[in-house]
């Protein structure tokens, strides 16, 4: 029996309702932007604010189509198109009018992020799908979602001057889904953005590179 097949009684379970949340509180944080900031660096990203939501926007959409064929792929990503806008931009499938604003961006990501809770709340845990860090069920995919919002609001707000912290317990049961070998004695939120390049933990140097691994665990 593997690692990731080890039954751990211990490990709470990443739920559809944690990315509801973590989607919503997003979008509550994401609305006190100012009007003039969204063409601002996003973190450290090479992308503007504006661009990370609409990535951010995509990631939460692809993760709910990868879910939602009756045969999921699983050697492959549900085939749309993806695209950049410019040199050096995100390649999405989802792309916002730029004539609704501020607002109807984040009504883009709104809809995005219940398109995948949906699939996690819906699909069956024996569901299994294709993702390049490792073939995934719904809870996986869920866990995902989380990562991609909570990392990416954080990279928006350093950009748009905004204060974010997502709840530990939603970060803990990621860690635990996603980087089981993450240190499990450390504040959650520093840890995950610890592990995923964004932070620093005491006595550790930062990963330069880093990755989730997305398999089912029993």
């Amino acid at each position: 029996m593997s690692r990731s097949e080890k039954t751990d009684v211990s490990r709470q379970p990443v739920t559809a309702d944690d990315l509801d949340l973590a989607v919503q509180l997003a979008l509550e944080v994401l609305r006190g932007a100012p009007p003039e900031a969204w063409e601002e660096k996003a973190g450290s990203l090479e992308w503007d604010c504006w661009e990370t939501v609409e990535h951010l926007s995509d990631d939460l959409f692809a993760y709910a189509a990868q879910l939602g064929p009756k045969a999921p792929p699983l050697d492959g990503e549900v085939p749309f198109v993806w695209e950049s806008r410019r040199a050096g931009g995100p390649a999405n499938a989802i792309h916002a009018d730029r004539t609704a604003g501020p607002a109807g961006l984040l009504q883009v990501l709104d809809a995005s992020g219940a398109l995948l809770v949906a699939m996690a709340r819906t699909a069956s845990p024996e569901t299994r799908a294709y993702h390049v860090f490792g073939v995934s069920d719904p809870e996986g995919f869920a866990a995902m979602g989380i990562v991609e919002t909570v990392v990416h609001t954080y990279d928006l707000a350093q950009g748009l001057g905004l204060v974010w912290t997502p709840p530990a317990d939603i970060c803990a049961r990621v860690l635990a889904r996603l980087f089981p070998e993450a240190p499990s004695g450390t504040d959650p939120w520093p840890t995950l953005l610890w592990a995923t390049g964004r932070g620093d933990l005491e006595g550790r140097p930062r990963p330069t590179t880093w990755r989730w691994d997305g398999t089912p665990r029993a």
